[in-house]
């Protein structure tokens, strides 16, 4: 009998190891596979951080704007985002560039660098700023930009270096390299026929000016939405600009709705561009000196009242004072200043102020030792000032610089927010004629309303000049390439 429940006892034993050994073996399957898709989950949100909503319509966004600034106020935690793989290629070389202008022309110019350098196959040393010009800023790129986030972006594209390899820094040191300017304007071919053939000759070429070097139009789709990822998504800020950033933003924010004023009415802008209306004798004896006194600026002798009338000059403040009132701009809005210091101070600022009290400023909002770390470094500061102009309900450029049409564009890509273009050739006609008595109020008014309903950053196509670059719409205005319009061509005229 004992034998018999022994034997019985062994055959239970061996009947439950053939039972257990199918639900461990399914218990692993679904562990495993649990994990597997918490692992895609992970990478999901990793690329969604870095390419946004739009990952699955065609053209990539860097983010949800507002939901990604929500979550950064939810936690002071650091956050690490999982960086792209690396593209491996075959490296032609090594590209150096210097980058020219002020902050806005230097970010367009990086965006193109770093598209250039990905279409020639070459490794790219991180950009060096412009530190003689007007501005005299001494900032490095990794003063203004998160270099770190730079480089891990968009290695999956393209190899950035924050510096040359030790042996081809001493060839450098010695002058074994090449240096030239691009020709201005170009498509990928001139680059591809020669550029690349130099850089595989000399190992290190050095771009000395980037400023418009590649074309707005007739450029691969590929092309110009790389463009527009090194934008939008490879260029951020330092944490300490974005972080002054956000405070500036919400200090607005609790008190209601602000419109950004790029109230470009500085000294430089009116020497170099030779606008001087309602500007006293003494104003316009130093604005022609200090003109003089920039070999680089090459009109010397310009005609202001015509230039004015040609729509060339910013709007002066009270220019600016009397469109605002026309557009409807309700008084008591919130207005922030984005600007460096107005030529005339108060006196020239007073018929704007009168007209919206609550005008702002940064350096007004800020106690002053938060500017300390940017103060006397222009591109930190208009960098802030960009951010700002990112986020402000309504944005109005007075002149259509570099910052204007670079946040226009930038606007656009977050949702077409709404971006008053103002036409300034039609404006001071209609200006002029209002305080010579000619127009009353009423019809002034609805005339500039009229005329501006349609130019308010909504969507449209980027008008194509064929071998007249400078007179179409620029690229970085209008990226459409990254906006997902409609399927209509190219308007060209």
């Amino acid at each position: 009998m004992n034998v018999k429940l022994l034997g019985e006892s062994k055959v239970e034993k061996l009947k439950n190891s053939f039972v257990s050994r199918p639900r461990m073996s399914l218990w692993m399957i679904r562990a495993v596979t649990v994990l597997l898709l918490w692992s895609c989950f992970v990478h999901l949100m990793a690329l969604g951080e870095m390419w946004g909503p739009r990952l699955f319509k065609g053209w990539p966004s860097c983010f949800n704007h507002h939901e990604l600034s929500t979550a950064a106020e939810m936690t002071s935690l650091p956050t690490k985002i999982a960086l792209p793989p690396k593209r491996v290629y075959v490296n032609n070389g090594y590209l150096m560039v210097s980058c020219n202008g002020g902050l806005n022309q230097m970010r367009a110019a990086i965006c193109d660098m770093v598209t250039v350098a990905r279409y020639l196959n070459v490794t790219l040393i991180v950009p060096e700023l412009d530190k003689t010009s007007f501005w005299n800023d001494p900032s490095e790129f990794k003063d203004i930009f998160d270099v770190d986030h730079f480089i891990g972006s968009l290695r999956d594209e393209v190899r950035i270096l924050k510096e040359l390899p030790p042996r081809l820094k001493k060839r450098v040191e010695l002058g074994m390299y090449h240096e030239m300017p691009p020709i201005s304007w170009s498509n990928m071919s001139y680059y591809q026929n020669q550029i690349l053939p130099l850089v595989k000759k000399h190992k290190v070429l050095h771009l000395n000016k980037t400023d418009t070097r590649l074309a707005n139009n007739e450029l691969p789709v590929e092309v110009q939405k790389l463009r527009c990822r090194v934008n939008f998504n490879g260029l951020k800020f330092t944490p300490q600009i974005e972080e002054l950033g956000r405070r500036v933003v919400k200090i607005l924010r609790e008190k209601g709705p602000f419109l950004v004023l790029h109230l470009r009415y500085e000294m430089d802008m009116l020497a170099f561009s030779g606008c001087s209306h309602g500007c006293n004798p003494e104003e316009e004896e130093e604005l022609t000196r200090m003109r003089y006194a920039y070999p680089w600026w090459k009109e010397k002798v310009i005609n202001s009242e015509l230039k004015r009338k040609d729509g060339l000059c910013p709007l002066t403040p009270e220019e600016t004072a009397l469109t605002l009132t026309a557009l409807g701009i309700d008084r008591n809005v919130q207005i922030y200043i984005a600007a460096g210091e107005i030529y005339g101070g108060q006196r020239r600022m007073k018929a704007l102020t009168d007209a919206f009290p609550n005008v702002v400023r940064k350096e007004t909002l800020l106690e002053s030792s938060d500017l300390d770390f940017c103060r006397n470094h222009s591109s930190q500061m208009a960098a802030l000032d960009y951010l700002v102009a990112l986020e402000s309900d309504i944005f109005v450029p007075t002149n259509d610089g570099n910052m204007a049409r670079v946040v226009e564009g930038h606007r656009r890509f977050l949702g077409f927010k709404k971006t008053i273009q103002l036409n300034r050739r039609f404006l001071v006609k209609l200006i002029d004629e209002y305080t010579e008595g000619l127009l009353s109020w009423d019809v002034f008014s609805s005339t500039v309303k009229a005329f501006h309903s349609t130019r308010m950053g909504s969507p449209k196509r980027r008008l194509v000049i064929p071998n007249r670059p400078k007179e179409e719409d620029y690229f970085y205005a209008n990226p459409q390439e990254c906006l997902q319009l409609l399927d209509e061509p190219l308007r060209v005229i």
